[in-house]
């Protein structure tokens, strides 16, 4: 295996350098499962020995033996993916490759991470990037076109006054439990524009907790003072209990403003 191309080379320093080095190696793996499958699945003959898909960040990649040394320069793909090849079905075996390359590209970056001390919003602003690309697993099984369809009528001037209102209110309906004053303004005043900037603004909020997006229908409770938002389970919050705090504080500000009446 070429040392370079696996990272031995690698000089990057920034969350943005690393993320470009691991979209590299996403390409290749995503190349191997798709366009060049028959290749792919020619050379992971399951009568040599582990065998390991790399991706390279040139975009490049290569199904070889793991690397000699010990310990290895960058952590190593998942071994064998050749025994399994002829004992599934195709598309299951290629699904299952693509589960395991997207665990190694993340082990790969957050190595780097940690190889070069990045601190806790460098790395979240790592994963917020890494998170917004489909996984290779999406691409291979077709997962990532479904959601790209299933988000397109929202683009469309002849939905916007249905598509949107219910998917805000799937997450901002159970938002107005946690914090009674500016949701429920904004839905009473505001038209059909309000509540497109409604959708946008609640489509680009991230949690202050884990600092992601997801569950959008789940439950999200908002802080009165700094004004965050939050996964009710990050911060443990139910919507049952919710109905019952009258002015909600997040753990950081709970914390900031004890701390605040200590000095006075």
């Amino acid at each position: 295996m070429d040392g370079a191309g696996a990272g031995a080379a690698y000089t990057a320093r920034t969350a943005e350098e690393v993320f470009r080095d691991l979209r590299g190696r996403r390409a290749g793996m995503i190349r191997a499962l798709t366009d060049d499958v028959d290749k792919f699945f020619k050379l992971c003959d399951p009568e040599k020995e582990n065998l390991c898909l790399y991706g390279y960040p040139n975009e490049t990649w290569e199904v070889t033996l793991p690397a000699e040394e010990v310990p290895p320069e960058i952590p190593e793909p998942a071994l064998g993916i050749n025994f399994a090849r002829d004992g599934m079905n195709e598309k299951d075996w290629l699904a299952l490759v693509a589960v395991h390359s997207d665990s190694w590209l993340l082990s790969v970056a957050f190595y780097f991470g940690a190889r070069f001390g990045f601190d806790k919003e460098t790395r979240r602003r790592l994963f917020n990037m890494i998170n917004n690309l489909p996984t290779i697993y999406e691409v291979v099984t077709g997962a990532a076109k479904r959601q790209s369809k299933d988000k397109t009528p929202n683009t469309n001037s002849s939905s916007k006054s249905n598509k949107p209102s219910s998917k805000v209110q799937s997450r901002a309906e159970p938002r107005s439990k946690a914090k009674l004053s500016a949701p429920k303004d904004e839905e009473e005043d505001s038209g059909d524009d309000g509540s497109d900037d409604e959708e946008e603004e609640h489509d680009n909020t991230l949690c202050g907790t884990c600092g992601t997006n997801d569950g959008k229908d789940e439950f999200w409770i908002c802080c009165d003072n700094c004004e965050k938002w939050y996964h009710g389970k990050c911060v443990k919050i139910t919507p049952a209990r919710a109905e019952h705090i009258k002015q909600y504080r997040c753990p950081e500000c709970g914390n900031g403003s004890s701390n605040k009446r200590i000095k006075t």
